[in-house]
């Protein structure tokens, strides 16, 4: 089993507020000294990991699942950073709509992404740095990969509330960032809902959002749909779909293992 530190005053400056930051270091990282290891961010870090000091039901234990995926040789293995959110995490996981999206954005590109990649041997590459997070998480992700596609080469958003904000996440996405990608979304068959009368059709959006990418010359190598069959909303479809979701994601391109110092 790997190690997680747990950073809880970590400071944004341009949110005024004291961060927690979960670090998830898996065995290799202490059994070979000199080698370098890949990180994934992931939103709403209380929920991210099997640990006693997280959320009790419902965690992704995207620790254990990694450490499983490592051992069978499927993966190789990355550092997890988990991000804890704030008291108003709809504002923070927002650039629109008046939110604070782009203070949060500040934040992971120029606090905490350097501090990782100072404190931790990372390979800090695009092709080598993920960000991802489900709900709200999950459209944030991809917000990011698109305003910062030098940063986050690897994108994972598992059922991301696209409608939120009107249209804006297709109007966002108006080409193909030339950057190497790998983009997965995931929602469940069942994620359609209907609150107050306003209706939430997780499934429909987002396999439209699919769609818009693929006219923006995504291919199969670059951009996957994961359907989960019969699945509600996160957080505990996380953690069955989590396996199939690292599997693709975090994989080992060939095309990027000649030009790493993962080996």
């Amino acid at each position: 089993m790997g190690n997680i530190q747990i950073i809880r005053d970590f400071y944004s400056p341009l949110e005024l507020a004291k961060r927690t930051i979960r670090i998830f270091t898996p065995d290799a990282y202490y059994q070979q000294p000199s080698r370098r290891f890949p990180v994934v961010y992931v939103f709403n870090g209380q929920n991210v990991f099997a640990h006693p000091e997280s959320s009790t039901y419902n965690n992704w234990g995207a620790n254990t699942q990694l450490d499983s995926l490592v051992a069978q040789g499927i993966i190789p293995p990355w550092i997890i950073v988990g991000i804890d959110h704030l008291t108003n995490r709809v504002a923070e996981y927002s650039p629109w709509q008046g939110g604070r999206g782009l203070l949060s954005a500040d934040f992971l590109v120029n606090r905490l992404k350097p501090y990782i990649d100072r404190s931790y041997r990372t390979l800090s590459e695009p092709y080598w740095t993920a960000v991802m997070g489900a709900s709200l998480g999950g459209s944030f992700s991809l917000f990011l990969g698109k305003k910062y596609p030098h940063i986050f080469g690897r994108i994972g958003s598992i059922s991301p509330p696209l409608t939120w904000g009107s249209d804006r996440m297709f109007d966002y996405w108006d080409s193909h960032t030339h950057c190497w990608s790998k983009i997965l979304l995931q929602v469940g068959s069942r994620e359609q809902y209907s609150f107050y009368g306003i209706c939430l059709d997780y499934f429909t959006i987002t396999a439209d959002f699919y769609r818009h990418l693929q006219r923006l010359g995504y291919h199969k190598d670059e951009l996957r749909f994961l359907l989960a069959k019969k699945d509600l909303h996160p957080e505990t479809a996380c953690q069955k779909q989590l396996p199939e979701i690292m599997r693709w994601l975090l994989n080992e391109p060939h095309r990027v293992q000649q030009r790493s110092a993962i080996a």
